[in-house]
């Protein structure tokens, strides 16, 4: 019937098609010049969400939501200080949960035609989510012989090491760069060396690879070293069954006995040896140690229950041990270190010892992660248990690797 009507009138040869064409004129144009501001608005948005993705992949390279906004902001041309611009651009980045960081963007943008009939304007928003992975230390790697000696690793009789993730690297290119006896079995993802002369007398060995790219120092120059207050905290020998050490400075302290430690959160830099004897328990959650030269260490004389994490957040975040790298002279002075919680160890976090020719005598209870930076590697009769470390300590918040637009 309505068509029958609208057939009627366009042929109807009187007033009326004069009349009806004059209505619909101001519609028909609106109509069409209308649809030059959507494809403009439409077109402006495209742009919009390619600035933002381009600025949120920007930003994520940041350390620091503060700094991440500056950054997407200068991306998109927009006031550091200013959630909205004129009331027609406002931007804001949010820090998710799961480690992603979302941008939201908004603009308005005029109308030519459409503000005849009161639409003055559109207001277009775009949202952008990207994520990565934390700054990591050096992907899935776990240890790090960084000495270019002879016999950089040396695995013993008796020594068998079991991951499925761990990667091992090899910086020595020396002849040989490691030695492995009869009766040891190393078994993790990868064992780099960047070198191509070993001596293998036996035992199982998995995902050998020689003249490989051995990843750096993952944290050589990133960690933060703290100052040595000129008092300790704690000094001489120590009696007792149990025993709490504060956060502080601990100056050639000798426990007697068979004691408890408990080492208190926080920072403890140790001066000097710290001599723990054999059948002593250590618990340290929540703790970093500091070593502000290769002399000093913690000497545990086996037979020792060692568990030992490190702290989630702060300055420290991440960082279980670590040794001042920033003096040159210090740092040509490499020395032994020993790990030797024979009756049961947990780690977790950093151990960043570049200065120390270090070796394991120890038994894990469970799987210790953690990611392992020394000059050489003894690996003795010890059954251990390790995977790579997840956390990148304070280096991880140079911002996110690789990031990647979820949406």
């Amino acid at each position: 019937m309505l068509l029958e009507k609208l057939r009627q009138c366009w042929l109807d040869r009187s007033g009326n098609f004069g009349i009806i064409s004059a209505a619909l004129a101001p519609i028909l144009l609106v109509s069409a010049e209308g649809a030059l501001d959507v494809a403009s608005a439409y077109n402006t948005r495209v742009d919009m969400q390619g600035q933002l993705d381009a600025a949120m992949l920007a930003a994520a390279q940041k350390s620091g939501t503060t700094a991440q906004e500056i950054e997407a902001r200068n991306f998109l041309g927009l006031d550091a200080n200013e959630d909205k611009i004129n009331e027609t651009v406002g931007f804001r980045l949010t820090a998710n949960a799961d480690g992603s960081l979302t941008g939201d963007y908004e603009r308005q943008v005029d109308n030519k035609f459409l503000r005849i009939i009161g639409l003055s304007n559109f207001t277009l928003d775009v949202s952008t989510t990207v994520a990565a992975s934390p700054a990591t230390a050096g992907g899935n790697g776990c240890i790090y012989a960084l000495g270019n000696r002879s016999q950089a690793v040396l695995i013993n009789s008796g020594a068998n090491v079991k991951s499925e993730k761990c990667e091992v690297h090899v910086h020595s290119i020396s002849n040989p760069a490691f030695i492995m006896n009869a009766g040891a079995t190393i078994d993790t993802a990868k064992f780099c060396v960047k070198g191509t002369n070993f001596i293998r007398n036996g035992g199982t060995l998995t995902n050998l690879q020689t003249r490989c790219a051995a990843e750096a120092d993952p944290f050589a120059g990133k960690l933060p070293e703290p100052s040595v207050p000129s008092t300790c905290t704690t000094s001489g020998t120590r009696d007792g069954q149990n025993i709490t050490l504060q956060p502080g400075r601990h100056c050639g302290t000798t426990f007697n006995g068979s004691p408890t430690i408990t080492f208190m959160p926080g920072l403890h830099i140790i001066s000097g040896r710290m001599i723990i004897n054999s059948g002593a328990t250590v618990r340290a959650e929540g703790v970093t140690f500091y070593f502000p030269d290769v002399n000093s260490e913690i000497r545990a004389n086996g037979g020792l229950t060692f568990t030992a994490t490190a702290p989630t957040s702060g300055t420290y975040k991440d960082i279980l041990m670590f040794e001042k790298t920033s003096d040159a002279n210090n740092n040509r002075n490499t020395q032994q270190y020993i790990f030797n919680g024979s009756r049961g160890e947990i780690l977790k976090g950093i151990i960043h010892l570049p200065n120390r020719d270090v070796t394991y005598n120890s038994t894990t209870n469970q799987t210790n992660n953690i990611t392992l930076v020394v000059n050489t590697i003894i690996m003795n009769s010890a059954n251990w248990k390790i995977e790579p470390y997840s956390g990148a300590g304070p280096a991880a918040t140079s911002g996110l690797s690789n990031p990647r637009i979820l949406r």
